[in-house]
């Protein structure tokens, strides 16, 4: 059964193998500070390990819940905010007459492109948390009437 350790500062996937009548941990790959499984990390897990069945839907979701945003003091929402800061900073300092000066058309390109990238990836964020802003919205009222006759909600 493969599951995600972390040690230190970073995430493992690891499965446990018995030999010799001990359990050892085999590593299979390092998923880094933010533990992501990639495509990548399948082909070459799946490469280098091929007699281990992993579950990687599962292996997945684990991963799913893996910042627990309401704890703000948690190094890893710390980090993400500082992260954020960081690109808001970074991209306040961006001028298009910058893109003009860039010796390669293909650069200024490549960065408008993920400037692109990123506003789309914010916008679905941003509709994501809304909603879900939107279901504890309408889960409080439907507590706070839950016990009422459904005719008299609305009023």
């Amino acid at each position: 059964m493969a599951f995600i350790r972390r040690k230190g500062n970073a995430y493992y996937l690891v499965h446990n193998v018995r030999r010799g009548g001990k359990v050892q941990q085999l590593h299979l790959a390092r998923l880094g500070e933010r533990a992501r499984i990639t495509d990548q990390i399948v082909r070459e897990v799946s490469k280098k390990h091929p007699f281990v069945e992993l579950n990687w839907r599962a292996l997945r979701v684990q991963l799913e819940n893996q910042i627990d945003l309401a704890d703000a003091k948690s190094p890893a929402v710390q980090k993400l905010v500082q992260t954020l800061r960081n690109l808001n900073l970074d991209l306040a300092d961006l001028y298009p007459p910058v893109l003009n000066l860039s010796e390669s058309p293909a650069v200024a390109q490549e960065l408008l492109l993920q400037l692109r990238l990123l506003h789309s990836t914010i916008q679905v964020k941003l509709d994501q948390f809304r909603q879900k802003e939107e279901l504890k919205r309408l889960n409080r009222m439907n507590g706070r009437y839950g016990n009422a006759n459904p005719g008299l909600r609305d009023r």
